[in-house]
């Protein structure tokens, strides 16, 4: 299709500028069936990208004051600058939780979505000393597991797990509180940012690490243990779906359990609901879809080669 750019006036050019935009305009504005479909009922606005940023970066100052509160000074008043930070992340919390409740069930009414916020806010507020001590333990585990590093500091501000780790587990408190759509904003940016796919539904006890990070995927009806360590590139996934008669998938338990202090090798691929016992190696490269025994090493076979 070719198209002819040429005006005899800029009065003419102007003209077809208007024309165009508006004709745009029109065919935007009027809406597909596809469109209505999945076009929101309710005209309430929805929960905002930006300001899920900055609850993160609330929870992060929450969580480590030491290290993402620029001020400091005495312990009086760096107690005071958390208790800002704890009022200011829920305000925004629980207005942002109510924007998703009102979109969810915009029959509800928008005053009745904003004081639930209120209250699915407070509860996640009480449960912040829990989140931070589950984080302290990632931090710890992650210390022992990786001799490239002899400082705190630097797995908290630098590495990718602990940006992830905080978003997912934030994200999952939320989910447990029954909000919708924001825990899975919160995860798929932490996705977005390190290359760490966790889904806010996946269960993870105490002192968990991640190490390097990048490729890692954790299906929603994982359940991991304490004291376990993945490396890159390991997928705990599903190998099949149940579907409902009209042929959508049926959210059931469908990906990997792994008990307490299992290790998993770079590029190692678990999927469906088998369970990998306690206290077991699952090799680099693996493909595994078989539960396997406590006290196991799952190796893949040795490479074969010839000298040519």
């Amino acid at each position: 299709m070719e198209y002819d750019y040429i005006c005899s006036s800029r009065a003419e050019l102007t003209g077809r500028i208007g024309s165009v935009i508006n004709g745009a305009v029109e065919r935007l504005s009027s809406m597909s069936a596809e469109e209505r479909r999945i076009t929101p009922a309710s005209c309430g606005p929805l929960p905002s990208v930006e300001a899920v940023h900055e609850i993160l970066s609330l929870v992060k100052t929450v969580m480590f004051p030491e290290f993402h509160d620029i001020y400091h000074g005495t312990r009086a008043m760096e107690k005071a600058r958390l208790s800002v930070s704890a009022e200011r992340l829920f305000r925004s919390l629980s207005k942002e939780i109510g924007h998703a409740l009102f979109q969810k069930n915009p029959d509800c009414g928008s005053s009745c979505a904003a004081e639930k916020g209120i209250e699915l806010a407070l509860v996640i507020i009480e449960r912040l000393p829990e989140i931070k001590r589950l984080l302290y333990t990632d931090v710890q585990a992650i210390f022992d597991n990786d001799p490239a590093t002899e400082d705190f500091g630097e797995i908290i501000l630098s590495y990718p797990v602990v940006h992830a780790m905080v978003h997912y587990r934030f994200a999952h408190e939320l989910l447990r509180a029954g909000v919708p759509v924001l825990p899975r904003i919160i995860t798929e940016l932490a996705h977005s940012d390190t290359g760490i796919d966790i889904n806010p539904g996946a269960t993870i006890g105490e002192y968990f690490a991640i190490d390097h990070g990048t490729g890692v995927v954790i299906g929603e009806t994982c359940i991991i243990g304490n004291h376990v360590t993945l490396y890159q590139g390991v997928t705990l996934g599903a190998r099949n779906f149940t579907l409902n008669g009209e042929g959508h998938p049926i959210n059931v338990p469908r990906h990997p359990i792994l008990e307490d202090h299992v290790t998993v090798y770079a590029n190692a691929t678990i999927l469906g609901r088998i369970t990998v016992g306690h206290d077991t190696i699952v090799g680099g490269n693996v493909w595994l879809t078989k539960s396997v025994p406590p006290h196991s090493r799952v190796l893949q076979k040795n490479a074969e080669f010839t000298v040519r």
